[in-house]
Protein backbone atom coordinates (compact mmCIF):
# COMPACT_ATOMS: atom_id res chain seq x y z
CA UNK A 1 0.00 0.00 0.00
CA UNK A 2 1.44 3.63 -0.97
CA UNK A 3 -0.06 6.43 1.31
CA UNK A 4 0.20 10.03 -0.61
CA UNK A 5 -0.71 12.53 1.32
CA UNK A 6 -2.68 15.71 0.18
CA UNK A 7 0.46 18.00 0.44
CA UNK A 8 2.47 15.73 -1.61
CA UNK A 9 0.56 16.47 -4.56
CA UNK A 10 2.00 18.51 -7.67
CA UNK A 11 0.49 21.66 -8.15
CA UNK A 12 -0.87 23.50 -10.72
CA UNK A 13 -3.92 25.25 -12.47
CA UNK A 14 -3.75 29.09 -12.89
CA UNK A 15 -4.13 30.73 -9.38
CA UNK A 16 -3.95 33.89 -10.65
CA UNK A 17 -7.48 33.18 -12.76
CA UNK A 18 -9.13 31.65 -9.96
CA UNK A 19 -7.96 27.72 -10.73
CA UNK A 20 -5.97 25.40 -8.29
CA UNK A 21 -5.12 21.96 -9.11
CA UNK A 22 -3.48 19.36 -7.26
CA UNK A 23 -2.26 16.07 -8.94
CA UNK A 24 -1.75 13.26 -7.67
CA UNK A 25 0.23 11.58 -11.02
CA UNK A 26 2.45 12.77 -13.29
CA UNK A 27 0.77 15.18 -15.44
CA UNK A 28 1.70 18.41 -17.83
CA UNK A 29 5.34 19.65 -16.56
CA UNK A 30 5.04 17.02 -13.49
CA UNK A 31 6.83 13.89 -14.99
CA UNK A 32 8.10 11.27 -13.11
CA UNK A 33 8.99 8.26 -14.51
CA UNK A 34 7.98 6.03 -11.17
CA UNK A 35 4.57 8.07 -10.59
CA UNK A 36 2.71 7.62 -14.50
CA UNK A 37 -0.54 5.58 -13.52
CA UNK A 38 -1.89 3.21 -11.69
CA UNK A 39 -4.07 0.79 -13.04
CA UNK A 40 -6.52 2.54 -15.36
CA UNK A 41 -5.79 5.77 -13.63
CA UNK A 42 -4.02 7.79 -15.47
CA UNK A 43 -4.71 11.20 -13.67
CA UNK A 44 -6.33 11.97 -9.79
CA UNK A 45 -6.51 15.82 -10.54
CA UNK A 46 -8.21 17.70 -7.14
CA UNK A 47 -9.83 21.00 -8.94
CA UNK A 48 -10.40 24.67 -6.50
CA UNK A 49 -12.35 27.30 -9.09
CA UNK A 50 -13.36 30.24 -8.20
CA UNK A 51 -16.63 31.72 -9.24
CA UNK A 52 -16.59 33.01 -12.62
CA UNK A 53 -13.46 30.43 -13.34
CA UNK A 54 -13.07 27.59 -15.49
CA UNK A 55 -10.99 25.99 -18.42
CA UNK A 56 -12.07 27.82 -21.77
CA UNK A 57 -12.76 24.68 -24.46
CA UNK A 58 -10.52 21.90 -24.89
CA UNK A 59 -9.92 18.34 -26.77
CA UNK A 60 -9.70 14.84 -25.50
CA UNK A 61 -9.54 11.50 -26.97
CA UNK A 62 -9.16 7.84 -25.66
CA UNK A 63 -10.10 8.47 -22.18
CA UNK A 64 -12.76 7.80 -19.64
CA UNK A 65 -13.07 10.63 -18.12
CA UNK A 66 -14.84 10.62 -14.20
CA UNK A 67 -15.86 14.11 -12.36
CA UNK A 68 -17.16 13.64 -8.62
CA UNK A 69 -18.28 17.35 -7.14
CA UNK A 70 -17.71 17.87 -3.83
CA UNK A 71 -18.72 21.40 -3.31
CA UNK A 72 -20.16 23.97 -5.21
CA UNK A 73 -21.68 23.23 -9.17
CA UNK A 74 -19.64 22.28 -12.52
CA UNK A 75 -21.22 23.75 -15.46
CA UNK A 76 -20.27 20.91 -18.49
CA UNK A 77 -20.81 21.69 -22.26
CA UNK A 78 -19.47 19.60 -25.18
CA UNK A 79 -19.06 19.67 -28.75
CA UNK A 80 -21.54 16.31 -28.57
CA UNK A 81 -24.08 19.00 -27.54
CA UNK A 82 -24.52 18.24 -24.06
CA UNK A 83 -25.02 21.09 -21.70
CA UNK A 84 -25.48 20.15 -17.56
CA UNK A 85 -24.75 21.49 -14.40
CA UNK A 86 -23.18 18.51 -11.83
CA UNK A 87 -23.36 18.78 -8.18
CA UNK A 88 -22.62 17.51 -4.73
CA UNK A 89 -23.52 13.82 -4.96
CA UNK A 90 -23.72 13.57 -8.96
CA UNK A 91 -21.39 11.34 -10.83
CA UNK A 92 -20.51 12.50 -14.00
CA UNK A 93 -18.75 10.90 -17.28
CA UNK A 94 -17.67 11.56 -20.39
CA UNK A 95 -16.17 9.21 -22.35
CA UNK A 96 -13.58 10.70 -24.97
CA UNK A 97 -13.91 8.19 -27.55
CA UNK A 98 -11.90 9.24 -30.63
CA UNK A 99 -12.35 13.00 -29.83
CA UNK A 100 -14.67 15.96 -28.01
CA UNK A 101 -14.41 19.39 -27.06
CA UNK A 102 -15.50 20.19 -23.64
CA UNK A 103 -15.80 23.38 -21.45
CA UNK A 104 -15.90 23.15 -17.69
CA UNK A 105 -16.85 26.43 -15.51
CA UNK A 106 -17.71 27.34 -12.08
CA UNK A 107 -21.02 29.66 -13.55
CA UNK A 108 -21.94 29.71 -9.72
CA UNK A 109 -21.93 31.65 -6.43
CA UNK A 110 -19.61 29.73 -4.39
CA UNK A 111 -16.26 28.02 -4.70
CA UNK A 112 -16.00 24.75 -6.71
CA UNK A 113 -14.23 22.00 -5.91
CA UNK A 114 -13.98 18.41 -7.77
CA UNK A 115 -12.17 15.76 -8.30
CA UNK A 116 -11.88 14.32 -11.57
CA UNK A 117 -10.17 10.91 -12.57
CA UNK A 118 -9.07 9.79 -16.45
CA UNK A 119 -8.73 5.96 -16.87
CA UNK A 120 -7.08 4.67 -20.17
CA UNK A 121 -9.61 2.26 -22.03
CA UNK A 122 -9.04 -0.85 -22.91
CA UNK A 123 -9.46 -0.15 -26.69
CA UNK A 124 -9.07 2.64 -28.26
CA UNK A 125 -11.68 4.38 -30.69
CA UNK A 126 -15.50 4.51 -30.77
CA UNK A 127 -17.92 7.46 -30.51
CA UNK A 128 -18.12 9.71 -27.77
CA UNK A 129 -20.60 9.43 -25.15
CA UNK A 130 -22.15 11.26 -21.97
CA UNK A 131 -23.96 9.94 -18.79
CA UNK A 132 -24.49 11.91 -15.47
CA UNK A 133 -25.79 9.86 -12.70
CA UNK A 134 -27.72 12.43 -9.96
CA UNK A 135 -27.62 11.36 -6.57
CA UNK A 136 -25.62 7.94 -6.49
CA UNK A 137 -26.33 5.88 -3.55
CA UNK A 138 -23.36 4.16 -1.51
CA UNK A 139 -24.83 0.83 -2.47
CA UNK A 140 -24.75 0.97 -6.03
CA UNK A 141 -21.20 1.42 -7.82
CA UNK A 142 -20.37 2.69 -10.97
CA UNK A 143 -19.27 0.58 -13.45
CA UNK A 144 -17.05 1.24 -16.18
CA UNK A 145 -16.34 -1.57 -18.36
CA UNK A 146 -14.89 0.48 -20.88
CA UNK A 147 -11.52 1.00 -18.35
CA UNK A 148 -12.49 -2.39 -16.54
CA UNK A 149 -13.03 -0.54 -13.60
CA UNK A 150 -15.74 0.43 -10.70
CA UNK A 151 -16.28 3.71 -8.59
CA UNK A 152 -17.34 2.86 -5.01
CA UNK A 153 -18.90 6.18 -2.99
CA UNK A 154 -18.93 5.61 0.47
CA UNK A 155 -20.08 7.91 2.97
CA UNK A 156 -19.60 6.97 6.72
CA UNK A 157 -20.69 8.49 10.29
CA UNK A 158 -18.08 8.47 12.26
CA UNK A 159 -17.12 4.63 13.82
CA UNK A 160 -18.90 3.36 10.85
CA UNK A 161 -16.81 0.86 8.77
CA UNK A 162 -16.89 -0.31 4.80
CA UNK A 163 -15.59 -3.26 3.11
CA UNK A 164 -12.48 -2.34 0.49
CA UNK A 165 -13.13 -4.13 -2.62
CA UNK A 166 -11.03 -7.20 -3.06
CA UNK A 167 -9.09 -6.45 -6.50
CA UNK A 168 -5.71 -6.15 -8.32
CA UNK A 169 -5.48 -2.71 -8.04
CA UNK A 170 -7.50 -0.14 -5.71
CA UNK A 171 -7.62 3.47 -5.25
CA UNK A 172 -8.30 5.21 -2.62
CA UNK A 173 -9.39 8.92 -2.49
CA UNK A 174 -10.90 10.72 0.85
CA UNK A 175 -13.02 13.55 -0.31
CA UNK A 176 -14.27 14.88 2.71
CA UNK A 177 -13.73 13.26 6.79
CA UNK A 178 -11.26 11.38 8.08
CA UNK A 179 -10.92 7.39 8.12
CA UNK A 180 -8.51 4.29 8.96
CA UNK A 181 -7.08 2.09 6.42
CA UNK A 182 -4.83 -0.91 7.58
CA UNK A 183 -3.58 1.00 10.43
CA UNK A 184 -3.27 4.44 8.19
CA UNK A 185 -4.80 7.92 8.88
CA UNK A 186 -5.82 8.83 6.41
CA UNK A 187 -7.52 12.62 5.91
CA UNK A 188 -9.24 14.89 3.63
CA UNK A 189 -7.22 14.85 0.12
CA UNK A 190 -5.14 11.93 0.90
CA UNK A 191 -5.03 8.74 -1.40
CA UNK A 192 -4.05 4.63 -0.81
CA UNK A 193 -2.85 3.02 -3.74
CA UNK A 194 -3.55 -0.55 -2.86
CA UNK A 195 -1.96 -3.50 -5.03
CA UNK A 196 -3.64 -7.32 -4.45
CA UNK A 197 -6.15 -5.72 -1.92
CA UNK A 198 -8.26 -8.48 0.22
CA UNK A 199 -9.91 -7.84 3.35
CA UNK A 200 -9.00 -4.71 3.96
CA UNK A 201 -12.02 -2.23 5.30
CA UNK A 202 -12.12 1.26 6.17
CA UNK A 203 -12.83 2.60 9.47
CA UNK A 204 -14.19 6.51 9.51
CA UNK A 205 -12.45 8.33 12.29
CA UNK A 206 -15.05 11.58 11.71
CA UNK A 207 -18.08 11.76 8.95
CA UNK A 208 -16.40 11.01 5.79
CA UNK A 209 -17.27 10.39 2.32
CA UNK A 210 -14.34 8.48 0.08
CA UNK A 211 -14.06 7.74 -3.59
CA UNK A 212 -12.79 3.42 -4.05
CA UNK A 213 -12.12 2.81 -7.47
CA UNK A 214 -11.83 -1.20 -8.04
CA UNK A 215 -9.39 -2.08 -11.10
CA UNK A 216 -8.92 -5.48 -12.52
CA UNK A 217 -4.91 -6.56 -14.13
CA UNK A 218 -5.40 -5.81 -17.49
CA UNK A 219 -3.04 -3.36 -18.53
Amino acid sequence: MRIQRAGERYPGGEPGAGIETRHALSFGRYYDPDNLRFGALLAVNEERLAPGAGFDEHPHSHTEIVTWVVEGELTHRDSAGHATVVRPGDLQHLSAAEGVRHVERNDGPDPLVFVQMWLAPLAPGGDPAYDVVRGIADATPYALPAAGSMLHVRRLEAGERAAVPDADFVYVHVARGTVRLDGEELAEGDAARVTGAEGLALLATGDAEVLLWEMRRAF
